[in-house]
């Protein structure tokens, strides 16, 4: 049975639309890291997206016995192009109409300059398939789009299904892949 642990990366504390943008983490809370990583299986393999603030939250999870693997750009958040920066405010004054199609569809809307929820979706699920074709627990630091959208892959529902969902900063969605199926379960724990 392999196992994928699915961790956001600290807190930014932005109050806006940041994707690519390479914000630093929040990572002053060392006692719930330390659940955090307490948590964890103890050796597995540990990845991140090439952005600093999983860098720096996956490096606070590794030890001895996690095999800490190079950076993957394609675990990058969603991509916001123009949009990114502006608050949901902001966005809707620009954009009103494509605005509004990316809340209520996000799956083929995409931002001016940015791309849609299905080709993140897409990226991310091919590098992770490849990360995870080696088999055992793999622990991937990444983003909060990333993980609405294996929770929405391993579902089979829309995007806009999941959207609603709460992944808060350094906590974690378990997905396991067994004989009988896969399930996705806890989504957004807090060790």
């Amino acid at each position: 049975m392999s196992r994928l642990f699915l961790v956001r990366h600290g807190p930014t504390h932005a109050k806006a639309l940041i994707g690519w943008t390479d914000l630093p983490a929040d990572l002053s809370d060392r006692a719930r890291i330390a659940r955090l990583s307490d948590w964890l299986p103890a050796k597995a393999r540990l990845v991140s997206s090439d952005l600093t603030r999983t860098r720096t939250t996956a490096d606070a999870l590794a030890t001895p016995d996690r095999v800490r693997l190079p950076d993957e750009p394609e675990l990058r958040e969603l991509h916001f192009g123009d949009w990114e920066g502006l608050s949901a405010n902001e966005v809707e004054a620009r954009d009103p109409e494509l605005s509004r199609d990316f809340w209520t569809d996000p799956g083929a809307t995409r931002p001016p300059g940015g791309e849609s929820w299905h080709q993140m979706e897409a990226r991310c699920s091919a590098a992770l398939d490849r990360l995870m074709a080696a088999g055992g627990d793999l622990i991937v630091v990444c983003h909060f789009a990333v993980i609405l959208g294996q929770i929405a892959r391993h579902r089979g529902c829309p995007p806009r299904e999941v959207l609603s969902q709460k992944i808060e900063p350094l906590s974690v969605t378990l997905v396991q892949q067994a004989p009988s199926g896969i399930s996705v379960t806890p989504i957004n724990h807090n060790p």
